[in-house]
């Protein structure tokens, strides 16, 4: 079965023409575009029971850590196929798991579609919550210099 859900899952990604590598034979390193989130790097990992899927989000946050992780918390009872959890490191991560006889293109699809629309749609509150602080530094500098602020646009709020 597990040769058949790498088919599925490379068929997919070719026909939605989403930027992927293979890293080996049961891995797709697949590139998400975004509005928010320019870029959301996600794995598909084919097991010998399940299909993984883990994708960055941001990293360790500088500030209100404790924030941060009760707003992921509060998001993650009405979130489809995928939740948000922390590594060894503190960054968070949309992280999910299939079986393997579940895998098809519409679950590929909701999966890939979750991963996009939960990371791209937090990216901005998780920015705001935990750093906040990098934030109006950022602006600060920019000002000092006569840099843009079109990046920092959505958070003209904070400064």
């Amino acid at each position: 079965m597990a040769l058949d859900a790498r088919e599925v899952i490379e068929d997919f990604l070719q026909s939605h023409d989403l930027d992927f590598d293979r890293s080996d034979a049961n891995t797709f390193m697949v590139t998400l575009p975004g509005e928010n989130k320019l870029q959301t790097h996600c794995a598909l990992i084919v097991g010998d029971h399940s299909l993984s899927i883990n994708a960055f989000v941001i990293r360790k946050p500088d500030t209100h850590e404790d924030a941060v992780h009760k707003w992921c918390m509060a998001k993650n009872a009405a979130m489809y196929g995928v939740a948000f959890a922390i590594n060894e490191l503190g960054d968070i991560y949309l992280v999910g798991r299939l079986p393997l006889d579940a895998v098809n293109a519409k679950e590929i699809d909701r999966l890939i579609g979750s991963v996009l629309q939960y990371s791209d749609s937090s990216f901005n509150p998780l920015l705001e919550l935990g750093f906040a602080d990098a934030i109006r530094r950022e602006w600060a500098w920019r000002v000092s210099r006569g840099e843009s602020l079109a990046n920092l646009e959505a958070f003209k709020h904070l400064v």
